[in-house]
């Protein structure tokens, strides 16, 4: 298999998250593998977080399963059983259809980095419990929780 040039994929903050919610996610940087590798069934994301940043709003899906491996530095998991140092080398794993809403933050005074996994064929809503945000798989766009538009 080639080797993969992570400084010939364009790396992003960009966010679908509307504000206030984008804010949190703005020390969030990434680089989407999968697509420029010709995969097709899963996704690759290498992102880093600055201190302070978080990976996403606490969410979880239907019908995607995600996977992460902390490669540098160390962030916090937290989930609805709580809280969770990651560092290099640890991995954490997200079942589909599991309501355990999980995100990483950076509480450290140093980037980290990991590598974030999850099966593309999977197209199932997303939802965040600690916020008025849903995501929409079928209409393509996050909405407040009753379905209305942001």
């Amino acid at each position: 298999m080639p080797k993969v040039d992570l400084s010939q994929i364009e790396q992003t903050n960009r966010t679908q998250y509307p504000e206030p919610f984008a804010t949190d996610v703005a020390g969030r940087f990434y680089r989407r593998i999968a697509p420029s590798t010709g995969l097709k069934d899963i996704g690759v994301s290498h992102v880093v977080l600055q201190p302070g940043a978080w990976s996403s709003q606490r969410h979880w899906h239907n019908g995607i399963d995600e996977f992460l491996v902390m490669l540098f530095g160390e962030a916090v998991l937290i989930e609805d059983e709580g809280e969770t140092v990651l560092r290099a080398g640890d991995c954490a794993a997200f079942p589909k259809d599991v309501p355990n809403g999980h995100h990483l933050v950076n509480r450290s005074e140093q980037p980290c980095t990991f590598l974030a996994f999850d099966c593309q064929y999977g197209e199932g809503d997303c939802h965040y419990p600690d916020i008025d945000l849903h995501y929409d798989a079928v209409a393509g766009k996050m909405t407040h929780k009753d379905g209305s538009a942001y």
